[in-house]
Formats: structure tokens, C-alpha cells, sequence
């Protein structure tokens, strides 16, 4: 059996069926809306030409993605009655008739297209035949709601009437119409030998289907099996000890039987419910894959939040959001990856002194070294605000080597040429003067100039007044050794970082 939903990109989007609409995909029409069928709109129009038939005429985008995950929820619901559904592309699928369930073919087409009908899928159409490629045919020739049933070895009968462009090959059809062969059945009426030496192996595969002698095999989904666990708390409770010594077994048994699939977590979303409702719900990220002690600290941390749990609690659910092949994250033959020793010491302090207390240092995008720090709490996948990749105008050059110890707040300094007059940067970018002495910071001694480099220039949001900034960075060094990255901005001087 064959199911198929017409104009399923038009379905996917939604919308009122009253409304004539239309999805294109590279300026031309994919698939339109019955509504904007009745104005004169059809597939492979261009733009231009389907809004002067039709001025109201809502376009869409072609997602491919999105119809696919529209088509999931129908695979899911055919898969509650008959399972094994094979799906084709989105908006057509396969599957075995179960006739003797239903009490016939028919009777089954007729139980699949109510069901989907609750679903929201108006109109599908059942073609039941020998081969996939004749009920594929029949589908698309059934009415809507409707069937069309093949009689057993009847395929070729049946498709010796139908035109040649049913056959899903533009070149070959073009070549067949100019020989005169017009329909399948005068195709189908060729010796195959001919065939096979005029058109080749693809040839002679479309000469089979237009005979009704269908190779294909379908190939059944594979249902995803389900990886949540949820501990359920009889009676409740309400204090975060019990609930994550109770949860250990649970995650025990969600990273065994990932690990069951050859499968980790990296990505888990953690749901606890408190007096039947959701009270908290967060999202959770591992640099390699969580273990059960992983699982049970995010918990602990989730639940340790004030103001997160004000009920008892009476389950938590683990629900993998990312899993990966285990292989991707075993260690190689000469070890690799954190030492599990740091990681447990790591996690022991991070217990003791709060999740957000212990971190990670990694770069991301930006200009100045504030801003290419980002932080993340120690156990959790790192998720850049910039991109490192991109060009930054105004940062230090590349042969800079980059600041070992950055403030948290700048520190104000003070940079002076020979005769004591400040120094700053002009509106072209140019220094005023030549550093001779600067002090680091306000508590600290001033200190000849050993060598400089800059300015680097920065105009930062010069589109927004409120955001704007002008400023210029500096690499400063004293006759001690000690190195700074100083910036200049409205006359003033800041020390952002020093080189260790």
C-alpha cells in the first residue's frame, strides 16, 4: 500500500485551506494550494507569473527540513496501526497492507485515512498493488479519502494505459514521446533485449516497472526505541539529598542502556515535576557524555537553586536531547581526554563550592581579550556568543601574542610623554606624542617606557549613539620587563590585561 498526501509542502507550512498559497523553491512553484489551483497556479510556474494569476497569492519558502519533521508525526501515526511504514519522501509512504487485520485491503485504506484525518491530513489517497511502483499510480490516481486497489498480478493491466510521464525520468520520457511511444503500455510492448542495449540498465529498470514487473523492496523504518527514564518519588520529597541519592539507580540504568545502542549522551534535558506540574526544566551539556554521577550532580544542582522547587517533588525525568556513537568518545589505545582523576576532583570542589563557581576558560570571538573570554561552568559544553572564525577589525594582529592575565574590570592607568603632557589618539588614528613613562595601575609607581606598539584603533557601534565607542589599544613595556595591553578612550587610559 502507497499513501499519499498531495501538495505536502502546502500541508507543512499550514494555513487555512480557503487561502490560495504556494511554496517555491528557487523562484519557482513546488507545490500549490488547491485554492490557488482554482486561479490558475501551477507547479513549475515562475514567481511572477503565479501572482499575476493570482495577486493574493501568499507565498512560502521550500524547507525541505520542515516538511520532513511535519512528516514525522504521520509515520508516527500510521506506525499505531500498522507497523513497518517505509517512507519515501515527505507527503508518500509504503507499508504492507494488513488486510486480514481490517477485513480487507480496502477496509485498512479506509481505517489509515481516518486516522490521519484526525491528525489534520485532509486529504490522503491509497493505491494497493503487486509493486510499489503500481501503487504508487494508483494512489496518485484514487480520489481524495479514497482507494484504488490493484487486482493481484494485475499491475501491468493496470498500467498500460497511463501516460509515459508517469515514469520519473524527464530525459528518457522527452526521447520516448518523440519516438511515438506515448503510453507505458507502448513502451512496456518493446522486446527487452532492445531496451536494455538503446537505454542501458536504467532503461531497461523503467521498462520492468512500466510491465508491472517491480524489483523494489521496501524498506521499513526502523522505530527510534525510546532512552527517557523517570524516577517516580512515592511518597514526594522535599529535600535534595534523598532525591539524588534515589536517582542514582535511574541514571545507572539510562547510560547502560544507551550504552545497550552503543550510544552516549551529550545533551540531556532534565524535568522535575513538583505536585503533579513541571516546576523546573534545563537543558544540560557535557564536553564528552554523561555518566550516572554526571546525571545525579545536575540534578543536585538544578534542585539547589533557590526558588526552583516550592513543592514537594514526585518525579524527574531524564530525556536525552543529543546522543552520539560511543566510539566517537573512546579513549584511543594510548589513552586520551581529561584525566577521570581531575574530573573527580573537579566535581568534588564544584559540589562543595556551587555549579557556577568552578569554571572553564575558552576563546571565543571579539576584539579585546574581555571579550574573547568566554566562561563556562566545568561540565558543560561550551557555546561561543561570537564566532573565532570571523574578521575582527581593530584587534590586535595575529603575530600578537595574546594577554595571559585579563581584568575583570580595567584598571586605570596613565600614559605621558617626556615633558609630562598626556598622550592620546588623534580622530585619524594617530598618537599625540611619544610615551616616555605610564603607570599600570593607580597603586603603582610610574615607570619609564622601554618599548611600544599601536595604536589599534577601534569604532565600535558607531551606528548606535548609545552603544558607540572610540578607543585605541596599546602594547606597552617597562624598562622591568613587565608588558601591558593598555586602551585610550575619551582621554583616559586603562590597563585591560598583562603579559605574563
Amino acid at each position: 500500500m502507497v499513501l499519499w498526501a498531495p501538495d505536502w509542502p502546502i500541508v507543512a507550512v499550514g494555513g487555512p485551506a480557503s487561502v490560495p498559497a504556494a511554496v517555491l523553491d528557487k523562484g519557482s512553484v513546488l507545490a500549490c494550494s488547491q485554492a490557488a489551483r482554482a486561479e490558475g497556479v501551477r507547479r513549475g510556474m515562475r514567481r511572477r507569473d503565479a501572482q499575476s494569476r493570482c495577486p493574493e497569492l501568499v507565498l512560502h519558502e521550500h524547507h525541505p527540513d520542515v516538511d520532513a519533521r511535519a512528516f514525522e508525526a504521520v509515520l508516527t501515526a500510521i506506525e499505531q496501526l500498522s507497523p513497518g511504514v517505509a517512507p519515501l519522501r515527505p507527503g508518500l509512504c509504503a507499508l504492507e497492507v494488513p488486510a486480514r487485520f481490517y477485513g480487507g485491503e480496502a477496509e485498512a485504506a479506509a481505517v489509515i485515512a481516518e486516522r490521519l484525518v484526525e491528525l489534520g491530513v485532509w486529504d490522503v489517497r491509497a493505491g494497493i498493488a503487486d509493486g510499489l511502483f503500481a501503487a504508487e499510480q494508483a494512489a496518485r490516481r484514487a480520489l481524495a479519502q479514497d482507494s484504488i486497489v490493484v487486482p493481484e498480478r494485475g499491475s501491468g493491466q493496470f498500467l498500460r494505459d497511463l501516460p509515459i510521464e508517469a515514469l520519473d525520468d524527464a530525459s528518457l520520457v522527452g526521447l520516448l514521446r518523440r519516438m511515438g511511444l506515448l503510453t507505458l503500455g507502448d513502451f512496456a510492448s518493446l522486446p527487452p533485449a532492445d531496451v536494455h542495449t538503446r537505454f542501458g540498465t536504467h532503461g531497461a529498470l523503467l521498462h520492468r516497472l512500466a510491465r508491472g514487473l517491480d524489483p523494489q523492496l521496501i524498506s521499513r523504518r526502523q522505530v527510534p526505541p525510546e532512552f527517557d527514564a523517570t524516577l517516580l518519588l512515592e511518597p514526594p520529597l522535599d529535600n535534595v539529598e534523598p532525591i539524588a541519592f534515589s536517582l542514582r539507580t535511574t541514571a545507572e540504568a539510562f547510560v547502560a542502556d544507551l550504552a545497550d545502542h552503543g550510544l552516549v549522551c551529550t545533551t540531556v534535558l532534565i524535568e522535575v515535576d513538583a505536585d503533579g506540574s513541571l516546576a523546573t526544566s534545563r537543558r544540560w551539556m557535557h564536553p564528552r557524555w554523561f555518566g550516572p554521577t554526571d546525571l545525579v550532580d545536575r540534578v543536585r544542582w538544578q534542585l539547589g537553586v533557590d526558588g526552583a522547587i516550592r513543592a514537594p517533588v514526585d518525579a524527574v525525568r531524564l530525556i536525552p536531547e543529543v546522543t552520539e556513537p560511543l566510539g566517537d568518545h573512546a579513549d584511543s589505545l594510548f589513552g586520551g581526554g581529561p584525566d577521570e582523576r581531575v574530573e573527580r576532583g573537579v566535581a568534588r570542589v564544584q559540589s562543595i563550592v556551587g555549579h557556577e563557581a568552578v569554571v572553564s576558560v575558552t576563546v571565543q570571538g571579539g576584539r579585546g581579550p574581555g571579550e574573547r573570554r568566554l566562561l563556562t561552568p566545568w561540565g558543560e559544553r561550551p557555546v561561543p556568543a561570537r564566532s573565532a572564525r570571523q574578521p575582527w577589525p581593530g584587534s590586535l594582529p595575529a603575530p600578537a601574542p595574546a594577554p595571559a592575565t585579563v581584568y575583570s574590570e580595567p584598571q586605570q592607568a596613565m600614559v605621558v610623554g617626556a615633558e609630562g603632557q598626556s598622550i592620546g589618539v588623534t580622530g585619524r588614528g594617530m598618537v599625540t606624542g611619544e610615551p616616555a613613562r605610564f603607570r599600570a595601575a593607580a597603586d603603582q609607581a610610574w615607570q619609564p617606557v622601554a618599548s611600544w606598539a599601536g595604536p589599534w584603533p577601534v569604532d565600535d557601534q558607531w551606528w548606535d549613539e548609545a552603544a558607540s565607542r572610540r578607543l585605541a589599544r596599546f602594547q606597552v613595556v617597562g624598562v622591568d620587563g613587565s608588558a601591558f595591553l593598555m586602551i585610550v578612550e575619551g582621554g583616559h587610559w586603562w590597563t585591560e590585561a598583562r603579559y605574563d
